[in-house]
């Protein structure tokens, strides 16, 4: 038996044999926590106890169910490791992984105390203190609570300059410009991006890390016009992203030819990394998709949507980051809208249902995109000329909206299907939220919007003239930054009222370049509704030829929106439409007895 002044002969082999099961191939878990426990019994110094508790939490928390357990340990090396001199691995290490226990079990309340008295002891810890304030912030973001994120994100700054750490200050800056842009923080988004491009123009050092930064910043100014719906403007700074990806992965397959590649850096509080190389590439798929989607390139966003999906595939089988969950939900929410503009509601609905399923893994993604999922049930109800499931769809997405452009994006469908309803009490009650000087400051698109919808209310009430100066508002909007939707919406609208005024000549005008934009785009509801006009505004010059090719065409549209329209409603996942509140009810969709509402 050991004596107590040399015990390290009772403990260390068992902390040989835990860490062999740990590192075997496949890893035994239970084998490894068996032996670490055996260390316990033993009644080790403070400093072996407090580093196996620290290992055993660890484990017990990362590969089992037994949370209780693993938050007792992980409390325990807490508590010893702060008593202890030179102890820093294991008390912070304590610390961050108690913290992200604590969040998982949604105790942020016990998860900010121990973060805070964590950071406010390393200061002589660089590493470590960077990574808390990271971790810290992104609880508070986690709470929508963005100004003390956005503070923390600029006390991690100013720590990194004092350590001399440029690359972790870039990335503070830009995760706090990223923050500032969710929380439409206009002014001091400039700010902070000026900052970033200056300093990562100046940056030393590792050229693939350099360059994940700059994607980082690129990634940023692309989503800045994109919430802005200046798509038009963001081409430049999305062609220099497209680039920046492939300067990436160009230094990465340079790299993998040689042994000593991904060196640490010098300085430990540098030691980060905004996203590795294989997740960058699906976020810039996913900004490309976003980009196609506004500007009416449907076969464009198709395409990279498809890829990127593929890509996360492959990464899931390696990678459990839920990361790439949110990714995956974002291109389904995309690529959905697409399949609805192309009149392909068949494969909608079973990708809304996809992306419900995706939902189901997580409570958190729920809460995150719940309204989106809600949006996109209402674009298919109304799609599907359900409007009663439409309103109710909408009016539960504008229920759970936090984000200020998709509560405003839903009021103006809402207030599109009040129209084709001729519910006009019920759309002066809305008649606020869809004024187009109150639609959020800097949203180019949905302001664009707001005065097609006003065009249609006044076509709708044969008040012509007001129709006319709205429709022309959202043409210039629209050409002004490419949203060749709303341009061939606003067309061929135009051309309507001109031949609703008898005016054949000027509503030809109009009509022609939509349907050509629109066959471009496609979008096979502009199709229909111009393929029509052209249909009574040949039979009404007389040009019989072009009448009958043309009802031919209209036709055509027709038979093949209500082939697809007959698929859809006898899909299971069409039932998804009623659904209201609470989880994602897509376990009924494969009974066949199921009826009545999904609540």
């Amino acid at each position: 038996m050991a004596t107590a002044s040399q015990p390290e002969p009772c403990y260390l082999p068992l902390l040989g044999i835990a860490e062999s099961f740990r590192t075997s191939n496949p890893p035994n878990i239970k084998l490894c926590i068996h032996c670490l426990q055996a260390i316990l019994n033993l009644k080790p110094p403070p400093r072996i106890e407090a580093r196996t508790r620290l290992q055993l939490g660890g484990l017990l928390f990362t590969h089992t169910k037994n949370i209780d357990l693993a938050r007792s340990h992980l409390e325990t090396a807490w508590g010893l490791s702060n008593s202890i001199p030179s102890f820093d691995d294991v008390k912070f290490e304590a610390a961050s992984t108690l913290g992200q226990l604590y969040e998982q079990q949604s105790q942020v309340h016990a998860a900010k105390p121990v973060l805070r008295k964590a950071i406010e002891i390393s200061s002589d810890a660089p590493y470590w203190r960077c990574r808390l304030l990271f971790q810290l912030a992104q609880i508070h973001v986690q709470e929508k609570d963005f100004v003390s994120a956005v503070g923390l994100l600029g006390v991690g700054a100013d720590f990194a300059q004092r350590m001399g750490a440029q690359y972790s200050r870039v990335l503070y800056l830009l995760s706090r410009g990223m923050l500032l842009l969710i929380s439409k923080n206009l002014t001091e988004v400039h700010q902070s991006l000026s900052l970033s491009g200056e300093l990562i123009e100046r940056l030393q050092g590792d050229p693939g890390r350099k360059e994940g930064l700059k994607v980082f910043f690129l990634i940023l100014q692309v989503c800045h016009f994109l919430m802005a719906g200046q798509v038009k403007s963001v081409k430049p700074a999305l062609k220099q992203l497209q680039q920046s990806i492939q300067t990436i992965t160009s230094i990465h397959i340079d790299e993998s030819e040689h042994i000593d590649q991904d060196p640490l850096p010098a300085n430990p509080a540098d030691c980060f990394q905004w996203l590795p190389k294989e997740h960058m590439c699906v976020l810039v798929y996913l900004v490309t998709v976003m980009h196609s989607m506004q500007a009416g390139y449907m076969d464009k966003a198709q395409k990279y949507t498809d890829k990127a999906l593929m890509q996360i595939e492959k990464l899931k089988m390696l990678d459990s980051n839920p990361l790439l969950s949110s990714f995956q939900l974002m291109l389904l929410e995309h690529i959905i809208m697409c399949r609805l503009v192309m009149g392909n509601k068949t494969m909608a609905i079973q990708e809304i249902s996809q992306a419900c399923q995706v939902c189901q893994q997580s409570p958190k993604l729920l809460q995150v995109h719940g309204a989106q999922l809600h949006t996109l049930l209402g674009l298919y109800a109304m799609s599907m000329n359900s409007m009663d499931a439409a309103e109710v769809q909408f009016s539960t997405a504008i229920r759970l909206s936090t984000e200020p452009n998709l509560w405003s994006f839903n009021n103006l469908n809402l207030a599109i299907v009040y129209l084709r309803n001729n519910r006009h009490a019920d759309l002066m009650t809305l008649l606020d939220r869809i004024d187009p000087e109150r639609i959020p400051a800097g949203s180019h698109s949905l302001k664009a919007a707001a005065f097609y919808v006003r065009g249609l209310q006044s076509f709708f009430q044969a008040r012509y003239n007001e129709a006319k100066r709205y429709l022309r508002e959202t043409l210039k909007m629209a050409n002004a930054e490419d949203l060749n939707r709303l341009t061939s919406c606003s067309l061929v609208l135009l051309g309507h009222i001109f031949l609703s005024l008898g005016n054949s000549e000027e509503a030809m005008n109009m009509v022609t370049p939509a349907i050509q934009l629109a066959a471009k785009i496609p979008d096979a509801q502009v199709q229909l509704w111009a393929s029509a006009l052209l249909r009574d505004l040949y039979r009404l010059v007389g040009d019989h030829e072009r009448e009958a090719a043309e009802h031919q065409v209209h036709h055509s549209f027709s038979q093949s929106l209500l082939t697809d329209h007959m698929q859809s409603a006898n899909q299971p996942e069409h039932k998804l439409m009623q659904w209201t509140e609470g989880p994602c009810p897509f376990h009924l969709l494969n009974s066949p007895n199921s009826s009545g509402p999904l609540l």
